[in-house]
């Protein structure tokens, strides 16, 4: 009773009047021990201070946005290509790199149902899922080097289980069951517009994956992040389970960071027109940034340099490399949130379940890239387009199944020459 009376307080203190409501006059005592359970792990003031913040949108101060340097692949002269290389060869063969996919989302805007990595695609090399083609790369690296490369896999409450049983039943591709790890991305609940905390159809606070961002201290909650440092890994790639010409092993990339002396890096590629709608790399305040299409004020989106290039047109492509210790200093840090508009169907104070055909409800998300402005630098590897980027984000039109086949067909072809 004790327990039950403090969680009404604090549902008070932070004026969630319809689950007070809703636990007083419809919940049995094992729904109402649930709920309580549930909250007691619930961070409700952070909830509220994200909901008030919602519609805040932050000031970014132009003067203060810089471009960033990077280095051009296929600029690089050819002797500076192979001590770069044979740094990141190096790091390989002696079991110092580790993979980490990003796959918590589900394939629902895809028409898919199911986790994302769980969709398949029509190759001209035959049908292959997403996840397969990662473990493609991943063979073909371990055959080259002589190794056998871990690989995390960030998963979410939503699709654990699923992934977990579906590379089971396909026992894994045929990679190392003992090589392959799993991980949660964290969760926050989502709020409707009127500050009440959305309550799922099960009776339960509707708890939604807060972004890629949480992956810094999901995996130093998950003890993943100790294991590695324990079994002497040093560098750990980390990209997404969409976009099928991903290069998850590059030797030049770690080399190059190393040589640079920098504990992260990224790939880029060069922003179609100033008017594509993508995040670009940067400065901000003299430590990088990723910034938004939104963010970049229409002057500085359209400024070239002498070469008559886009100041700001480093497109990030969700490539990462991070030194362990930068994954150590980031799984402490606390990381803004930002804010997407979403539909949410709801129990109302009847338990009633209302199904909705237009947003009402926030959702909050972290992102991996703004862990990046814990740096002073980083290393940027700008790379072409047609030979690493090929994402499958949409059911039609662009970054869709269609244009990924295309570009990765395209990329086989021009390899198997």
């Amino acid at each position: 009773m004790k327990k039950y009376e403090e969680t009404i307080e604090k549902l008070k203190k932070y004026e969630q009047n319809e689950i007070i409501n809703m636990m007083t006059k419809k919940y049995t005592e094992d729904e109402k021990n649930k709920l309580e359970e549930q909250l007691q792990n619930i961070n409700l003031e952070q909830v509220i201070e994200l909901y008030k913040n919602a519609k805040k949108i932050p000031a970014i101060d132009e003067t203060k946005i810089e471009h960033i340097k990077y280095t051009d692949l296929k600029s690089l002269p050819e002797e500076q290509f192979k001590e770069y290389k044979q740094i990141g060869i190096d790091v390989i063969k002696n079991n110092k790199y580790a993979v980490i996919t990003m796959a918590g989302g589900q394939g629902t805007r895809l028409g898919h149902k199911g986790p994302k990595g769980t969709f398949k695609i029509d190759t001209t090399n035959g049908e292959k899922y997403l996840f397969q083609i990662i473990v493609e790369s991943l063979q073909k690296a371990n055959e080259k080097y002589g190794v056998i490369i871990p690989w995390y896999i960030m998963t979410s409450e939503d699709n654990n289980d699923q992934t977990i049983e579906f590379l089971e039943k396909n026992n894994y591709f045929g990679y190392k069951k003992e090589k392959v790890k799993f991980f949660k991305q964290g969760k926050v609940p989502m709020i409707k517009t009127d500050g009440n905390i959305v309550i799922d159809k099960n009776k339960l606070v509707k708890e939604a994956s807060d972004g890629n961002g949480s992956i810094y201290k999901s995996l130093k909650d998950s003890g993943l992040l100790q294991e590695m440092k324990s079994e002497g890994i040093e560098w750990i790639f980390v990209g997404g389970v969409d976009n099928i010409l991903l290069k998850i092993v590059d030797p030049v990339l770690t080399g190059i960071t190393i040589k640079e002396k920098n504990l992260i890096s990224s790939k880029s590629v060069v922003k179609k027109n100033a008017k594509e709608r993508v995040g670009v790399f940067c400065k901000l305040n003299g430590v990088p940034k990723v910034i938004e299409y939104t963010e970049l004020p229409e002057r500085m989106a359209v400024e070239t340099d002498s070469n008559g290039e886009l100041m700001y047109g480093e497109v990030n492509i969700l490539s990462h490399l991070f030194n362990i210790k930068a994954l150590e200093k980031l799984a402490d840090q606390k990381l803004p949130y930002h804010t997407a508009f979403k539909k949410s169907n709801y129990l109302n104070e009847d338990t009633e379940f209302i199904e909705v055909s237009e947003p009402n409800a926030y959702k909050f998300e972290s992102y991996i890239f703004d862990g990046f402005s814990f740096f002073n630098d980083m290393s940027i590897l700008r790379v072409k387009r047609e030979d690493e980027f090929a994402p499958i984000k949409n059911a039609s039109g662009s970054d869709s199944p269609e244009t990924a086949i295309k570009l990765y067909n395209e990329y086989v072809e021009r390899n198997n020459k």
